[in-house]
């Protein structure tokens, strides 16, 4: 609710609406069980202006906590957290409170940040430091400096039932977990990073709500039914869907204007039911395209998406949604399998280095072509013409990638430090904006399982045996998969910042590749220029000036590529007119 405006909030199913509502004075915790003198109970009326919302004349005071109680026709409700709250002091199923807005930046000289030229580092603020708070974070920023990122993506933080979480089964899109830090504390971690030189991208799900703590059924159609497989579809497109765009729209505004948040990473875009004629992408655009306009600051807008559409990030005045970029996991997927052998699930339509150069040199895969695992054609192919490779975001992992597999181990945890950089390397010197999952860069041995506590046992044991039956497909024995809600598994998460010295030779490697990365100008704005050769166990990847020889064996190789050793992590021979690398080594050459 925002402050100094009269309380309202769109209930067109209900047929009556009523605040429950206390000073910030006030004893906190929820309205069950006896309440404090202070509390109001305030009948609100129907909205002549807004049709299904309610309102009154009672101005919101920063601190105020409250509720609303529906009456359906039958029987009132207990007091509900407003859909709109912006903090929830007391977890999903506490009173709302009414947050003061004004906050005192002192990140007046940043400027900004596009997608071209970024180095993106995504973390979980819960594990990545002992804390497990923004204030956690901050501390790490000179950190992230040495080691060459430029911003700082957060998995979600909206609010969850529970303490642990992924952040994926967020309820309450306005606001911000408490136990992070809360409102305050991600306001603080984003002016820290601005006067650091850091943007900061947040990780958004508007796909669907959490199980846990979500009440806005009771107030309207913010669902349609079928499931996301992770929780009811998000209704954009049926009765009543204009005012539940709004609430995404006006959620993702806020962070990008009141918040100072430099992108949105929208979870999982090809699970929405999307079917009007404008894209809800396309209109979060449009917002981040007007707060920028505003501030004069720029704003992205990165999708996940398993569709190989073209359409995101291809310009609205060319028939797309005309997003800053996406992520693209066929590189990824191509570099995985060759490197570590799998080829179980997904990765069966991948697995040979002539995918992996092909890949490379068109962004994608699938390109209309057949994909044995979903058994039929899949994708569209990109115009290298007009499409920048920076739009496209790559990685040797991600915390789906690593989380979604039944132990939640780390590539680290199963490639020698030899074949850890190796990957990095490809992934460093290809044009396309890369981004590195927290850990990744010094080798962490600490695996990323997924993690949950819910406040409901019965769902605790409903994602419990639905990881058992995930995994079970993939040929995993549930013995093998950890119990998200034991707080053991959360522990397991938490990166260990004590490096051995074989972490600090990864660490050190990692950063001088993405410093060549700049030196060398490899984030080069057209993929057509990349030139990729590759054999049966090798490749190379590069442009006139300078070339990436790996060797994808664990036996020496020479090939006839020559010229100055600019870097390597292993002890390759490199000669005027030819290369020896040895076991899993590549080199970068300057010819």
């Amino acid at each position: 609710m925002p402050a100094f405006e009269p309380y309202s909030v769109w209930a067109p199913i209900a047929h009556d609406v009523r605040l429950r509502v206390s000073s910030g004075e006030s004893p906190e915790g929820s309205f069950e069980g006896p309440t404090d003198g202070d509390t109001q109970t305030i009948q609100l009326h129907r909205d002549a202006q807004r049709s299904g919302w309610w309102t009154c004349d009672t101005i919101a005071q920063p601190g105020d906590r409250y509720g609303y109680e529906v009456f359906d026709g039958t029987a009132w409700s207990k007091p509900l957290p407003d859909p709109r709250t912006t903090s929830q002091p007391d977890g999903v199923h506490g009173r709302s409170q009414v947050t003061d807005p004004d906050f005192e930046w002192s990140d007046q000289l940043w400027t900004g940040r596009g997608l071209a030229g970024q180095v993106i580092y995504e973390l979980h603020v819960g594990t990545f430091t002992p804390e497990g708070t923004f204030a956690g974070v901050v501390e790490k920023l000179d950190y992230l400096l040495e080691l060459g990122v430029t911003t700082i993506e957060l998995m979600p933080v909206q609010p969850f039932g529970g303490e642990r979480n992924w952040g994926y089964d967020g309820v309450d899109w306005f606001a911000v977990q408490e136990s992070y830090g809360g409102v305050q504390g991600l306001k603080e971690l984003v002016d820290a990073a601005h006067n650091k030189g850091i943007g900061v991208i947040m990780d958004v799900v508007y796909n669907h709500f959490g199980a846990d703590g979500n009440y806005n059924g009771f107030f309207g159609p913010y669902t349609a039914g079928g499931s996301t497989g992770w929780g009811e579809v998000v209704n954009i497109s049926t009765h009543g869907s204009d005012e539940v765009r709004r609430f995404i729209l006006d959620s993702a505004c806020q962070w990008l204007d009141e918040f100072h948040i430099d992108g949105l990473r929208l979870d999982a875009v090809h699970s929405l039911d999307d079917r009007g004629a404008f894209s809800i992408m396309e209109q979060i655009q449009f917002e981040a395209d007007e707060v920028e306009a505003r501030t004069g600051i720029p704003r992205v807008i990165i999708a996940e998406s398993d569709l190989n559409d073209p359409r995101l990030i291809t310009p609205t005045a060319n028939g797309g949604y005309g997003l800053a970029g996406q992520w693209v996991d066929d590189i990824h997927h191509c570099l995985h399998t060759v490197v570590s052998g799998e080829n179980h699930a997904y990765y069966e339509d991948f697995g040979t280095i002539e995918l992996l150069a092909d890949t490379l040199r068109h962004g994608f895969r699938f390109r209309n072509n057949w994909s044995g695992f979903r058994g039929r054609t899949h994708g569209r192919e990109l115009d290298l013409s007009t499409t920048p490779p920076w739009q496209l975001v790559t990685y040797t992992t991600t915390h789906d990638q690593t989380g979604n597999r039944a132990r939640g181990d780390r590539p680290s945890q199963n490639l020698t430090p030899a074949q850890q950089v190796l990957k990095a390397a490809v992934i460093y010197f290809a044009p396309f904006t890369p981004m590195l999952f927290m850990g990744e860069e010094y080798g962490a041995l600490t695996p990323f399982p997924f993690f949950c506590s819910h406040t409901d046992d019965e769902l605790n044991r409903l994602t419990r045996e639905g990881r058992f039956r995930e995994f079970a497909r993939s040929g995993w024995e549930p013995h093998e998969v950890p119990d998200p809600s034991a707080p053991e598994t959360f522990e397991s998460a938490k990166l260990d910042w004590e490096f051995t010295d074989e972490q600090k030779a990864i660490f050190d490697a990692y950063s001088t590749l993405l410093q060549l990365r700049r030196d060398l100008e490899l984030g080069r704005s057209d993929l057509r220029d990349l030139q990729v050769e590759h054999g049966p166990n090798w490749l190379t990847m590069g442009y006139d000036d300078v070339v990436l020889a790996v060797n994808f064996s664990s036996t020496e190789i020479s090939l006839p590529v020559g010229g100055d050793l600019v870097y390597s992590f292993t002890s390759p021979t490199v000669t005027e007119s030819s290369t020896t690398l040895d076991e899993w080594g590549f080199a970068i050459i300057a010819r």
